[in-house]
């Protein structure tokens, strides 16, 4: 029984990649919802200063996590590889060693985060007047990484074997528990940040554990012997040769989150909290660039599997032109609907009206995020591992220069912290493509 298995080693381009993309970028959005409800109703019901505490953990949480998620990333290349090449037994073998290497790193990762809280919060100079909460919500989430591992872990397998919906299906049910939970915890018992981070752990933990109890009773790759449960040095080494670089290209990222945040905090709560309800927001428009980027890593996986090299161009072009008719959608939307757009995180009106500013300088630099992605999904579908460590390095450089540079010329001030977030995706978009062009030239066109 292989329900909702999709091969997209035949057919039109466009039309898998927007069937598969379809669910997966509604189940994305639904996603981020754990941290845009937790925002607005931390920001409407508390205040703003408890939303800059949230705010303030988010680039530490992203590290972390991260981490984890990368090894689920490269587990899930791999596994797409072995199923464009139609070969049930290594995929099985991909499914058990990812698990096992999953089952250990979050524990490890997770108590190491729960330990340096503190210690990394102080020296992002958080704010004192919101360090305390700040540090309560984290730690928190810091218990729920093994959750979230869970549900990606099965969410990851179950993309690259074409199946977008059924993780579709259980974050819809955790999200909507996620929400419930939320306005129990917050607005009845009054428990504050920690309600909204308890709420969260207790919805993710859910989405997980159903979603992988669904994997085993009806997906047949899951359905596991015995004598399938081995190690196998190989295909673990497979993994962790793809996902290390890919956990170090998500970690680079999320440290140059931090690099930014750290500038975003010298410039007190109003600035994080008009900081955090944009990162909300753009998360949101991330949703279809990120979509369409796991998309096409999966349809490269498997058209790179099966050596069907000219697939995959043709995807990459075909992915572009999607990615850019969104962006042409989404501009307009962030120049002249920027303010109600933030007044959904905060009542505060200077924090308001920062916030639509901050979506003006950012939504036009779109079209290289876009970018970013679209690139991404081709490299990291063919395993170039030395992309994923190249794209993060760059993202380093630019978060920790870019706006300690603009933010210091007083014609820019506040403002470079956006503008610097805009230059940056410029910055690794157009050597995200760079790298395409090369790769394509030196693999692709010889064995076209």
């Amino acid at each position: 029984m292989k329900d909702n298995v999709l091969k997209m080693t035949e057919g039109n381009p466009v039309r898998l990649l927007v069937v598969f993309a379809i669910p997966m970028m509604i189940g994305n959005i639904f996603q981020q919802l754990y941290n845009v409800v937790d925002s607005v109703i931390v920001g409407q019901l508390i205040g703003k200063d408890a939303l800059a505490a949230i705010g303030a953990t988010g680039s530490i949480t992203f590290f972390f996590f991260a981490l984890c998620n990368g090894i689920g990333a490269g587990g899930g290349v791999i596994t797409s590889q072995y199923f464009g090449k139609d070969d049930t037994t290594l995929v099985k073998k991909c499914l058990v060693n990812v698990a096992y290497i999953m089952v250990i790193f979050p524990v490890v990762v997770g108590t190491l985060a729960f330990i340096l809280t503190r210690p990394l919060l102080l020296l992002l100079q958080t704010p004192e007047d919101v360090l305390d909460e700040a540090v309560l919500y984290m730690k928190v989430m810091c218990v729920g990484l093994a959750f979230v591992s869970l549900y990606n872990y099965v969410a990851s397998m179950l993309r690259a074997l074409g199946d977008s919906k059924t993780p579709l299906y259980f974050l819809i049910f955790s999200c909507i528990l996620n929400t419930i939970l939320d306005f129990v915890f917050v607005f009845f018992f009054h428990w504050g940040v920690f309600g909204a981070a308890f709420a969260t752990l207790i919805s993710q933990f859910a989405s997980g554990a159903v979603c992988l109890w669904y994997a085993f009773r009806y997906n047949s790759y899951f359905k596991l012997h015995k004598s399938e449960l081995v190690f196998d040095r190989r295909i673990a080494w497979s993994v962790i040769r793809i996902g290390v670089p890919l956990s170090l290209q998500f970690s680079l990222i999320a440290i140059s989150c931090m690099a930014l945040q750290r500038v975003v905090n010298i410039f007190g709560a109003d600035a994080i909290a008009a900081f955090t309800a944009t990162s909300r927001i753009e998360q949101v428009i991330h949703q279809p660039y990120q979509t369409m980027g796991t998309a096409l890593s999966t349809y490269t996986g498997q058209n790179y599997g099966a050596k069907k090299y000219d697939r995959v161009v043709k995807g990459y072009h075909k992915a572009l032109i999607l990615m850019a008719a969104f962006t042409l959608l989404m501009v307009p939307v962030m120049q002249f609907c920027g303010a109600p757009i933030t007044a959904i995180f905060v009542k505060d009106t200077e924090v308001i009206k920062m916030g639509a500013m901050a979506l003006k300088i950012t939504s036009w630099f779109y079209i290289f995020l876009g970018i970013i992605y679209v690139v991404r999904g081709v490299l990291n579908g063919v395993g170039d591992a030395f992309f994923a460590l190249l794209n993060g390095i760059i993202e380093v450089i630019g978060r920790f220069f870019v706006p300690v540079v603009l933010t210091s010329i007083a014609a820019i001030g506040l403002w470079g912290i956006w503008w610097s977030v805009g230059i940056v995706w410029f910055m690794s978009g157009f050597t995200a493509w760079l790298r395409y062009i090369w790769y394509k030239k030196k693999h692709f066109d010889k064995n076209a």
